[in-house]
């Protein structure tokens, strides 16, 4: 089965959802990203027939991972940026067997389970690379089948080109690409009211932003 990743960060005051603040406090984006977390880990239980896991930050967040979702994988990142990071946990997996591995981020809380699961599905048929283009010009999704770190370590992550300069490279090194439909990450407060405006439940995060919208 394919291993399907998630990449997340203990929630702290001034390292989470800073792009938020102000209008939010330190404190109000700590819980919006806890709210995040706890919906994300019931989308992952959501989807069938993968291996779960969560890599986190910082080494010593294991703890914190292991009492909000005691059922599902835990390990620490390893790299020295986002580009590393993805790279090392992509190729250990596939050292390990994975036969196919899907990543996504811990920004998108919204995100529809078909997402993934067509994801999935698309490795399975053959695709050697699958991306989930999000609007500010990155990926909300990384699927592979086999081990590429060039895809992340040739990339300058966090710009407005990520996704045009990952399907450069795949052009290059002749991957059979699939694009999902575009999605987006919750970075702004443009994004969080998109977020407020989608209909999606999200039990956990949507008291927050009624609070927050007023409502």
């Amino acid at each position: 089965m394919p291993v399907l990743v998630m990449m997340a960060r203990r929630p702290e005051a001034g390292r989470v959802k800073t792009r938020l603040c102000p209008p939010l406090t330190p404190e109000q984006a700590v819980m919006l990203y806890t709210a995040f977390l706890h919906d994300l880990v019931e989308l992952l239980r959501r989807i069938p027939a993968v291996h779960l896991l969560i890599a986190y930050t910082p080494d010593t967040a294991g703890d914190y991972f292991a009492a909000l979702a005691p059922d599902i994988a835990r390990r620490p990142q390893r790299g020295i940026d986002l580009s590393a990071r993805l790279a090392t946990i992509t190729t250990d997996l596939f050292d390990e067997g994975a036969p196919a591995v899907v990543v996504i981020g811990s920004d998108s809380p919204a995100l529809p389970a078909a997402s993934i699961e067509e994801a999935c599905a698309a490795l399975t048929n053959g695709a050697d690379l699958v991306l989930g283009p999000a609007d500010d010009g990155g990926y909300y999704l990384v699927g592979l089948r086999q081990s590429m770190p060039v895809l992340f370590t040739n990339v300058v992550m966090s710009t407005a080109t990520v996704l045009h300069d990952t399907l450069v490279i795949a052009e290059q090194l002749g991957l059979r690409t699939t694009l999902l439909a575009p999605w987006y990450d919750v970075d702004t407060f443009a994004d969080l009211k998109r977020l407020y405006d989608d209909p999606a439940p999200l039990p956990h995060t949507r008291p927050l932003l009624n609070r927050i919208f007023g409502t």
